[in-house]
């Protein structure tokens, strides 16, 4: 497809139908961070209600960083995979000790923090500075996959990463990331009801796809009931998996003290 083409239509669709979310009503870089860790693996949906509490709970990198481990799983539970709560406030304690409660902008630095990758760190740089960085994430993908791949298998990141660049927008690089977003996500659920359901998303059509493995049943369902059940105190957890509570205490969640278990302070 032409570029131009391409651009004109993402544009016309986004002032038609752009989505509006709080952390688009903001620039602040704490705020952009928790949404962003919030968003990894997790629908909007879900994101929104929990984002909002805990932008009150922890209005910034300083109360995040003095919050026990307890406060902030609390804080987040219902979104599932835990390690991005810590990752928050590891974040937030290397803000304040390292950068005096100031975000840094640059990517290279972002991605010293814990959680944060290059695409991470992309859409930070975007959302929070408006800076003209090249990232992709699995709407983004899509779009590109349906306008620039229609009938390619295994389409590797790389090759979709070029046209990224090439269709920047760089004077607005945040307001362009938000339309590539809205039109990834709509292009789904809109084909998907075209086709009764039977719409084959184009990110399978990744070279990086992967199925996500079931929860019920699984190890990220065991962590998550150690760690919700040891919300309420200090337990036993007699008869769990002491492989999965031993990586718990390695990764930083749980400590033992006095024969009972007990999420770090």
């Amino acid at each position: 497809m032409n570029q131009k083409k391409f651009q004109q239509e993402i544009w016309k669709y986004y002032r038609k139908h752009k989505r509006d979310f709080p952390w688009r009503e903001t620039m602040d870089p704490y705020r952009i961070v928790v949404s962003e860790i919030m968003l990894q693996q997790t629908q909007t949906y879900r994101v929104e209600p929990k984002y909002l509490a805990f932008i009150k709970k922890f209005p910034n990198f300083r109360p995040l960083a003095k919050a026990s481990t307890a406060e902030v799983l609390s804080a987040w539970q219902g979104l599932g995979y835990n390690r991005r709560a810590l990752y928050l406030k590891k974040i937030a304690e290397t803000v304040v000790k390292e950068y005096k409660g100031k975000l840094p902008s640059n990517s290279v630095e972002l991605q010293k923090l814990s959680g944060i990758g290059p695409n991470t760190a992309g859409s930070i740089g975007a959302f929070a500075f408006n800076q003209p960085v090249v990232f992709i994430e699995t709407n983004i993908r899509r779009v590109f996959i349906h306008f620039f791949f229609p009938k390619k298998q295994q389409v590797d990141d790389r090759d979709i990463l070029k046209l990224v660049a090439d269709t920047l927008d760089r004077k607005n690089s945040r307001e362009w990331y938000f339309a590539l977003m809205d039109y990834g996500a709509t292009l789904r659920q809109a084909q998907g009801k075209l086709l009764k359901g039977k719409f084959e998303n184009p990110n399978r059509r990744s070279k990086h796809y992967a199925v996500q493995s079931k929860f019920e049943g699984s190890v990220r369902q065991t962590r998550g009931l150690i760690l919700k059940t040891l919300l309420d105190g200090p337990r036993s957890l007699a008869g769990l998996s002491p492989e999965i509570i031993a990586d718990l205490e390695r990764e930083g969640f749980v400590q033992k003290v006095k024969n009972k278990w007990q999420l770090v302070v």
